[in-house]
């Protein structure tokens, strides 16, 4: 193996937090990486990483060499593509994840249209609604739909993710449609379980914000489960337009309280701060956030 090669073994070692978990994701032995690890140490003359039964631990001397060999497989993988003579070639593995719904509901098409415009390309894709963690798992790209606090990651957004306030008619017919904040108590809810907190906040035209304790009857950790719920009567539920719109569309639920401000996020497609981003990611997140953007089409309704 030549040098380069070493230093994106240890770059993988660090990223995923261990020489086992580095020989899962390159699909080699443990003892393979291993010996390697040792062999790029032997010839550095130093200890990058410090090993023991329980753990292991980047030396300082590692620490350095980590953060300047990472610069330079980025520059090489940057002039690699710059020089390939073949910039629009897309392939690999792209190994992704997004939320489970969004997903599901609105990359199909994405995916579909993606992988016939680019026949080398394969995909590796997790959908699910719990949190990965890029780095330690080996993905490349994932999309999230919340506020972004880690300062690892690097962040594009794609989409502005709105909110509805709605119930189904047969249960406002028999509950009541409620005008006010007030009103509002008086109704069953239905909540998101993922949810940090029941607070719903409403701005109303003046600007001013108001709060709403969510009591809710029923909790769920999945929004379709909850959409279901809802256009069957079972109440009132704050959820993303991107997993409703088809039955807000069709009628099948109706926005209350629509003199209200509700609160927005944003979709993000998130990748490791300090590691290249490859062409596949970059111009398929592009692909996306056009596709997407500040209008999507699932607030057409």
């Amino acid at each position: 193996m030549g040098q380069l090669e070493d230093m994106a073994m240890f770059v993988r070692i660090v990223e995923a937090g261990s020489i086992t978990k580095a020989a899962e994701q390159l699909n080699i032995a443990k003892s393979a990486v291993s010996r390697r690890l040792k062999e790029l140490e032997t010839r550095l003359g130093s200890q990058l990483i410090s090993r023991t039964t329980r753990q292991s631990n980047l030396t300082q001397a590692g620490e350095q060499y980590y953060q300047q060999v990472s610069n330079i497989l980025s520059e090489v993988d940057a002039l690699n593509e710059q020089t390939s003579g073949a910039p629009t070639r897309i392939e690999g593995t792209l190994k992704m994840t997004a939320p489970l719904s969004f997903g599901l509901m609105h990359l199909n098409e994405v995916i579909d249209e993606y992988a016939n415009q680019h026949p080398n390309l394969n995909f590796e894709l997790d959908f699910s609604d719990r949190h990965v963690d890029l780095i330690e798992e080996g993905y490349e790209l994932a999309i999230r739909i919340r506020e972004l606090q880690d300062s690892s990651y690097q962040a594009k957004r794609l989409a502005l993710i709105r909110y509805a306030l709605c119930a189904s008619p047969e249960y406002l017919e028999k509950m009541g449609t409620p005008e006010t904040l007030e009103e509002l108590q008086e109704h069953e809810f239905l909540q998101y379980a993922l949810s940090k907190t029941s607070n719903l906040e409403l701005t109303d035209a003046q600007g001013k914000k108001h709060n709403h304790t969510i009591n809710a009857k029923i909790k769920a950790t999945n929004g379709e489960f909850l959409v279901d719920l809802a256009v069957k009567g079972h109440g009132i539920v704050f959820i993303p337009t991107f997993i409703a719109y088809k039955r807000l569309a069709k009628g099948e639920l109706v926005p209350i309280l629509e003199q209200y401000q509700l609160p927005t996020l944003h979709a993000y497609a998130v990748y490791p701060k300090n590691r290249f981003l490859s062409q596949r990611c970059r111009y398929l997140i592009d692909f996306i956030a056009e596709r997407f953007g500040d209008d999507p089409y699932w607030d057409e309704f």
